[in-house]
């Protein structure tokens, strides 16, 4: 067989995989309520706060997806002209356009045009934010997150940048393999070590103050199968009043993270319903699945690359000779952007049904739907929710259920109607 009928057969399979983990480890049998309850949910939130939350969202919107459609033309101008080719190699010329040069700088230059071309959509939604009274953080400290996500991005890329075409180079026909192979490592190594090297680059984590509190948190991962090395509490209240929690880590690096902002705002067992919540993505397994998908899509967009690599019409528009060489990389990037922009629905949707299960789990480990449905309430109203946003809204890009739906669940899981 031919180099590209190997990478179609690997396609093939990969595609294959990916439908069959999706079907297998991903929850399909939890639907959402009956819209009927969902708008009794509704009816019994405070008034006041539903138009808060839609009116914060709705001046949210725009900017959202705004940026979407900017970046996406910028990606698609970059990659289907000469202009992002030639960008590249200015990036290289100093450095005698060297191909390492190409690649890191290049490839940088690259990036950094496509943000700062989405960088006024940024700060529009920081002025949103900070408007609705949800941010605490003024304009300097935004502009320290920001080059510091630049810095990380730029580090991360670097390295994936100069090890791609460095294989491109070492094995010229079968570099797709090899780098199929080398994006699927990539995404597992960052989802063990994002959470321990990334995450304290942004928030300062403190050990939680000995009390009935963090022994309850520690039980009840011990009881839940998923025991824990400690409970952090995250200054997020540096940036944002927004209430949360999660589960960082794997194994004898898994902790629970509770915003110190949701300590301030939530009863203890509003914080106990959370931390259920998060250890049911523990419990199930979540982060494997969700890593294992993220690899299988992360090699069959490298063979994808490929194999679009070859069509004449789009190495002409781009102004390259082959998608291997780092003056192509505008050109893969916009590949990726259309391919991000078709599995945003489908990976919302993924995510909800996940969310869904975590509910599941909270519910039945605590037993406690009252709290559950107040820690809805408090969630929506100090996160400034959309509690029933469009459904067109919440078919493309929910990644959680919404709150109507979510005290949906939680009164028929009280009336007895358990999954």
């Amino acid at each position: 067989m031919t180099t590209r009928t190997w990478a179609a057969v690997t396609l093939a399979a990969l595609v294959v995989a990916l439908v069959v983990v999706v079907l297998l480890l991903v929850p399909w049998n939890d639907p959402a309520a009956p819209r009927a309850e969902q708008l009794a949910a509704l009816r019994d939130l405070p008034a006041d706060d539903v138009e808060r939350g839609r009116a914060f969202h709705a001046a949210l919107r725009p900017g959202s997806y705004g940026a979407l459609a900017v970046g996406l033309v910028v990606a698609l101008l970059l990659g289907l002209t000469p202009l992002g080719a030639t960008l590249v190699a200015l990036g290289g010329r100093p450095f005698g356009d060297h191909w390492i040069a190409q690649a890191l700088v290049g490839g940088l230059v690259v990036v950094l045009v496509a943000d700062l071309a989405t960088l006024p959509f940024a700060a529009w939604r920081h002025a949103v934010v900070s408007r609705h009274g949800l941010s605490t953080q003024g304009w300097g400290g935004w502009t320290a997150d920001l080059l510091k996500s630049y810095v990380v991005s730029a580090v991360i890329g670097g390295v994936a940048l100069l090890v791609f075409y460095t294989v491109t180079r070492l094995a010229p026909r079968w570099w797709w393999a090899l780098g199929a192979a080398g994006a699927a490592i990539l995404v597992v190594l960052l989802s063990l070590i994002l959470p321990v090297v990334v995450e304290p680059v942004f928030n300062r984590f403190t050990p939680m103050a000995q009390g009935p509190l963090r022994t309850e948190l520690m039980a009840l991962a011990e009881r839940d199968g998923a025991p824990v090395r400690d409970v952090l509490v995250a200054d997020a209240s540096r940036r944002t009043r927004a209430v949360n929690a999660y589960v960082s880590g794997i194994g004898p690096t898994r902790r629970i993270v509770v915003y110190d902002t949701l300590l301030r705002e939530a009863t203890p067992g509003e914080v106990k319903t959370v931390v259920a919540h998060e250890l049911g993505h523990t419990s199930n397994d979540d982060v494997f699945t969700g890593t294992l998908i993220g690899a299988l899509g992360a090699a069959a967009a490298v063979v994808t690359v490929f194999l679009l690599g070859s069509w004449g019409g789009l190495l002409r528009a781009a102004g390259v000779d082959s998608i291997a060489e780092p003056r192509a990389f505008p050109l893969l990037l916009a590949v990726v952007a259309v391919g991000a922009l078709v599995a945003t629905p489908v990976q919302a949707l993924v995510s909800r049904q996940v969310e869904r299960r975590a509910d599941v789990h909270a519910l039945t480990l605590t037993g406690d739907p009252a709290t559950f449905e107040a820690m809805q309430r408090r969630l929506f109203a100090v996160n400034l929710g959309d509690p029933d946003p469009p459904p067109w809204h919440q078919l493309w890009s929910a990644s959680h259920p919404s709150t109507v739906q979510r005290i949906a669940a939680a009164r028929a899981f009280a009336e007895g109607d358990r999954p």
